[in-house]
């Protein structure tokens, strides 16, 4: 392979915590070679001029839903991964909540084999914490990991029987697996559409409190401290659930949280008049939990932020605001989204990214996410001051239930790299 130097760029290291001009050396797939001057002479390289680009780790996006198996005409490997490579995301990490759900090996290696055939980016798995995700009996969890499983989880199917989910995380524990939970009271949650609060009411949207997320988050740390299985909660919401966090860390449990691209730049009122694309799941909190969630991130306590790309169709998102599915694609749109909260100066780049990039690889035990010498290749060149009006029927994926579409963003990919192959070129 060409060697191939990237100069005269903007180098975001979430590691170091830095944004400095330099360049980087890509050869065989790897960084080969960091510089920090933006020029540097090196023989037998071709050169990418940046022209004062933006360079940083690729985003490492876990909890994509992808429709394949069932759901192919919502989204397929191929477009998701086209995606994907269009929004800077050079690994995607797939849910099981699929049709049927990835709960067995066979299915897995099925995931793995129309990924690696179709996907221009690194695809990896989860598989699901119980059969057929129903919260009744666990999945094979030492046969799924041997198949390529990087986490467990059931997504948005809760495990309420609480003697299930504690038997689970025991197994996961004693084979070292990741356990991905999603903080709410099932109970309370069930069929919820709004948060609860004056603009529910008035709306009149069956709605859930905030409490469900701590409720939900107490009982899966407790059961993570009684178990000593690696837990991450995959979206935190709102304010009252972030004390429960801080004591789970305190008392050294190996817990970490994510939160969402929709969480930390809408809220509630973006709703509006029953606007279905703001639907999602939880559903949009206030501005103050909005607030205290970019807080978070910037001070660390949120861990990883994700698109939790989720495409539904036309006619599943046509109807009544209560009956209407839950969900919006957000792979191509995830990076300039959350550089909002960059352009406000509430999160500076190398912190974005490393909520993007450097802790979700991570948490998954990867070696990418990083601008260092040897890391992999996988690579964003963005300009964050670029500005576009959002047209959802230009993005890449199958479906386009985003809610920004027509909005005025300000940060466009200029090229992605994975495993130093360029995969993506404006």
């Amino acid at each position: 392979m060409t060697k191939i130097l990237i100069a005269n760029a903007r180098l975001i290291d979430p590691e170091a915590g830095t944004d400095a001009p330099g360049a980087v050396l890509l050869d065989k797939g790897r960084i080969a070679e960091r510089f920090d001057t933006p020029h540097p002479q090196v023989a037998d390289a071709a050169v990418i001029d940046a022209n004062g680009a933006c360079l940083a780790p690729g985003i490492v996006d876990i909890g994509v839903k992808v429709g394949e198996p069932g759901e192919r005409h919502k989204e397929s490997f191929k477009t998701a991964g086209l995606a994907a490579a269009a929004g800077g995301v050079t690994t995607i990490v797939t849910r099981p909540d699929t049709a049927p759900a990835i709960d067995t090996p066979e299915t897995l290696e099925f995931i793995r084999r129309r990924a690696n055939e179709t996907a221009p980016v690194n695809v990896l798995p989860m598989a699901a914490l119980t059969k057929g995700r129903q919260g009744r009996e666990m999945t094979e969890i030492g046969f799924l990991m041997d198949a390529g499983a990087v986490a467990f989880t059931d997504c948005d199917a809760v495990v309420a029987d609480t003697k299930v989910l504690a038997r689970a995380m025991t197994y996961a524990a004693s084979l070292g697996a990741l356990v991905m939970g999603h903080p709410q009271e099932p109970v309370l949650s069930a069929g919820a559409a709004a948060t609860s609060g004056k603009f529910a009411t008035l709306r009149g949207l069956p709605a859930v409190s905030p409490m469900a997320e701590r409720l939900g988050l107490e009982r899966d740390l407790a059961l993570a401290e009684m178990t000593g299985v690696a837990y991450h909660a995959d979206q935190i919401t709102t304010a009252r659930a972030l004390p429960a966090l801080d004591r789970a860390r305190q008392a050294g449990l190996d817990a970490t949280a994510g939160t969402s691209m929709h969480h930390l730049t809408l809220n509630e009122l973006d709703v509006s008049d029953y606007r279905t694309f703001f639907k999602v799941k939880p559903p949009l909190r206030s501005e103050d939990d909005r607030l205290a969630m970019v807080a978070a991130l910037r001070d660390g306590r949120i861990d990883i932020v994700g698109s939790f790309h989720t495409p539904q169709d036309e006619e599943s998102k046509r109807l009544p605001f209560e009956e209407a599915a839950s969900g919006a694609v957000g792979l191509e749109t995830m990076l300039p989204v959350l550089l909002r909260l960059y352009h406000a100066e509430e999160v500076d780049l190398p912190t974005l990214f490393r909520a993007l990039s450097l802790n979700p690889a991570k948490r998954l035990a990867l070696d990418c996410g990083r601008l260092a010498r040897g890391a992999p290749a996988d690579l964003v060149m963005f300009d964050p001051d670029k500005p576009f009006v959002l047209d959802r029927f230009q993005l890449q994926s199958k479906s386009k239930n985003t809610p920004f579409d027509g909005a005025r963003l300000q940060g466009k990919v200029l090229r992605t790299f994975v495993a130093g192959k360029e995969v993506y070129a404006a």
